[in-house]
């Protein structure tokens, strides 16, 4: 089975996600569609997204880098979408929090962060917008230090791994020097080597914890989720515990999962 990794992308509003996330995809030789492949915030599909320039619905994605199936979420930076930011990062492992090389930290930026440290995901710090004529890393990484320790974190958190870069570039590297980097490849190699694989046992029953549903005009409801433990697959007969406890059943009537940016359809899908 190919190994996993689960990341969440968190930040403050227009500290780079949605650029970050489209060189991600484009480097990684992700096949897109036509329609979209020319276009900039890939990610921002919705029509009130790409009015105002920001993300407010949480997006997934999925993409194969030497080996490892990484899957990203692209969430909300806008602090008015902080309930959506806090529901699908039970979706992930691990998280890049990005910050401006020269803003600095923010308060979405603090409100994120709490709430990542609070689920126990390990953290990569990436300073982005290191073009920027006034760029100044080093007071970016001293401030977002000490607010992982105004945070109460421990040692082995706040012995975070530092990636700078120019997402809208495509550049990324383990020092401030942009003439020195080639592209986004050392975000893929410090997802892959710090951010853990899921821990589910797919012999136990079947858990999942749905974090979206929506409607489809051909499928009726889609749910998104992770799977905690188990194997489920397509047909298969699952009962919904609300939060009251009450049971229902119901059969699958399809399964997906990610490649890109598309939804295929899989006959079984195991924990991960």
């Amino acid at each position: 089975m190919i190994p996993i990794r689960n990341v969440a992308i968190i930040a403050h509003v227009d500290h780079g996600k949605t650029t970050l996330v489209d060189a991600l995809l484009r480097q990684s030789k992700t096949k897109l569609k036509k329609d979209i492949a020319d276009k900039e915030f890939i990610m921002d599909s919705n029509e009130i997204e790409r009015e105002r320039g920001i993300t407010i619905f949480s997006k997934n994605a999925s993409v194969e880098w030497n080996g490892h199936k990484i899957n990203i979420i692209d969430t909300p930076g806008h602090a008015d979408f902080g309930g959506e930011v806090e529901r699908v990062l039970k979706m992930a492992d691990g998280c890049l929090l990005l910050v401006d090389a020269k803003e600095g930290p923010m308060p979405q930026t603090r409100f994120v962060l709490r709430k990542a440290l609070e689920m126990g995901l390990r953290v990569i710090v990436v300073i982005n917008k290191i073009d920027k004529p006034d760029a100044r890393p080093d007071y970016v990484l001293d401030k977002t230090f000490d607010l992982f320790v105004e945070l109460e974190s421990d040692d082995k958190t706040l012995d975070f791994q530092v990636i700078y870069a120019s997402a809208k570039q495509g550049k990324a590297g383990y020092d401030a020097s942009l003439n020195r980097m080639k592209d986004i490849s050392p975000v893929f190699e410090t997802i892959v080597k710090k951010i853990p694989a899921p821990s589910g046992d797919e012999n136990k029953p079947l858990q999942m914890l749905i974090t979206t549903i929506f409607g489809d005009n051909f499928k009726g409801r889609i749910a998104t989720g992770r799977i905690y433990n188990g194997v489920i697959r397509s047909g298969q007969e699952i009962t919904h515990i609300n939060r009251s406890g009450e049971q229902k059943k119901y059969r699958l009537v399809s399964l997906m999962t990610y490649q890109g940016l598309d939804r295929i359809d899989a006959d079984i899908v195991k924990t991960g």
